[in-house]
């Protein structure tokens, strides 16, 4: 498939594990006008996973369209997949997008993404939520849960635990047997996007929650293509990310720190190779920024 799926690459940091992955292309959108696919996600990069196990696959969010979720879909049952089961790792449209090509397969969610989307719906559908394009249909979990929930997948454990990082809704799976933590979008590289200041102290106690896991491999949402295609990151980016997140929280009692370059703040980490440096995340840092110290009443 061409078209929206064009820049469309596919790796497979582990096996059984495939990865996603679109965006981060030079003077490449997706649509002229603004739009949040190209703001939010493309811009970024974006990869999504699936697992598979035989003839089974648990896709693990369903990227930024359609035709993404279709281009996923023909190349798993290229792989001699039947039977699909879409996991989301929280309610924002650049993970539920592709959804409509794994119609009638079940959705599991926790209950915060499901109420969520339930309460957007009508606004998502309609392209009037976060701009164009709308997504329509938009698939609702058909199967929900709440804290964590063990599904056996072949020979091997799949844990989802939900935590409240980057949003109130996340839910990350965890293989214990192989170390791998799928992330979503609780990290990012290099920096993480953050839409609750008032959340920071549970953000950090979440964080601490995935560290305590000691993963071995951790493979999120927003990255660099050739690290996650190469296994993806160490755990340490579960600690940079919460360095980050404290220098936020620092600009309660130091407001006047609020100019300081994001190279500087995350120099060390960046110097050791824990983060990778990607300029389009300046934007996301400013938007952070303006964001805490508005809630901390700075702005």
């Amino acid at each position: 498939m061409m078209g929206q799926t064009q820049h469309l690459r596919i790796f497979q940091p582990h096996p059984g594990l495939y990865a996603y992955y679109d965006g981060r292309v030079a003077g490449y959108r997706f649509m002229e006008d603004d739009n949040w696919v190209d703001d939010g996600a493309i811009g970024l990069g974006i990869a999504t996973y699936a697992l598979v196990a035989g003839q089974a696959a648990l896709v693990y969010d369903t990227n930024v369209s359609p035709e993404h979720g279709a281009a996923i879909r023909v190349h798993l049952e290229e792989q001699g997949v039947t039977e699909f089961t879409v996991i989301y790792s929280h309610w924002h449209l650049d993970h539920v997008a592709g959804t409509s090509a794994f119609a009638g397969c079940e959705v599991i969610a926790n209950a915060r993404t499901a109420a969520h989307l339930a309460e957007r719906r009508v606004a998502i559908e309609t392209g009037t939520y976060d701009g164009p394009p709308a997504i329509k249909p938009l698939i609702l979990p058909t199967r929900v849960f709440s804290g964590h929930l063990e599904i056996l997948f072949g020979d091997q454990t799949v844990t989802l635990i939900e935590a409240n990082i980057h949003s109130d809704d996340a839910t990350v799976l965890w293989l214990p047997e192989r170390r791998i933590l799928l992330a979503g979008d609780t990290v990012e590289d290099c920096v993480t996007y953050v839409g609750e200041p008032a959340h920071f102290a549970t953000h950090l106690d979440d964080l601490d929650r995935l560290a305590a896991l000691e993963p071995e491999f951790v493979l999120q949402d927003h990255g660099a293509p050739e690290i996650l295609a190469g296994g993806g990151y160490a755990a340490e980016i579960i600690r940079a990310t919460q360095r980050y997140v404290r220098w936020l929280a620092g600009l309660q009692a130091s407001p006047e720190k609020c100019d300081t370059p994001l190279e500087a703040i995350i120099a060390d980490d960046l110097a050791a190779g824990i983060l990778k440096w990607y300029e389009p995340y300046t934007q996301i840092h400013v938007q952070n920024v303006d964001r805490t110290l508005e809630f901390y009443g700075h702005g």
